[in-house]
């Protein structure tokens, strides 16, 4: 059985296993399908959490690896103002940007993960519940959980495995996907 055989066979085990309510710890990819390259030229002080977010990922999935400015399928950006989001272009390409002003408000690490998340494949999950990374700003100013959920990770290991239908794999249609609005700003006035 080949390397890349026994990644999609761990991949969809553990998918069937998530599924069935049983969770496992995902293995560390021994060798990735995929490099994505992430460019930090721009992101400031926050290279250094665009690197501990990339080992988060690296960690949880299988089929991919983020790897530091080896190129720029992911460039990362450092903004003030205007919000905290991210554009992919396509699966594991596109754009990210942490607004320093949410950064102040919620956990910086949570808003990178999650909006390197986008770029793996994954949509916003507004629902509060602060154990599920794609939750975004919903879980309040106090939930730090900078990890993907089993099922998160799994999904983003399907989609680098190419085991979703193409109808399933909505980074693969033409154009670019902008994800916004998963940091609520503070409310800074009353009135």
């Amino acid at each position: 059985m080949t390397s890349r055989l026994k990644r999609l066979a761990v991949a969809s085990l553990a998918t069937a296993l998530a599924t069935l309510g049983i969770t496992v710890a995902n293995p560390s990819p021994a060798s990735a399908a995929m490099t994505i390259c992430y460019n930090t030229s721009q992101a400031g002080s926050y290279a250094s959490v665009a690197n501990q977010a990339a080992t988060i990922w690296n960690n949880a999935t299988v089929n991919l690896t983020l790897s530091a400015n080896c190129g720029s399928n992911l460039r990362i950006y450092r903004i003030t103002g205007g919000g905290s989001y991210a554009v992919r272009t396509s699966l594991g390409n596109g754009r990210v940007y942490i607004d320093t002003q949410q950064a102040a408000q919620y956990s910086v690490l949570r808003i990178m993960t999650h909006e390197i998340g986008h770029i793996l494949g994954l949509p916003d999950n507004y629902n509060g519940n602060c154990s599920l990374l794609m939750s975004g700003g919903s879980a309040g100013t106090s939930c730090t959980n900078a990890y993907p959920s089993s099922a998160e990770a799994n999904r983003v290991s399907n989609l680098f495995a190419g085991t979703f239908a193409a109808t399933e794999r909505s980074a693969d249609r033409a154009g670019a996907d902008v994800f916004q609005d998963s940091w609520p700003s503070m409310l800074t006035s009353v009135r």
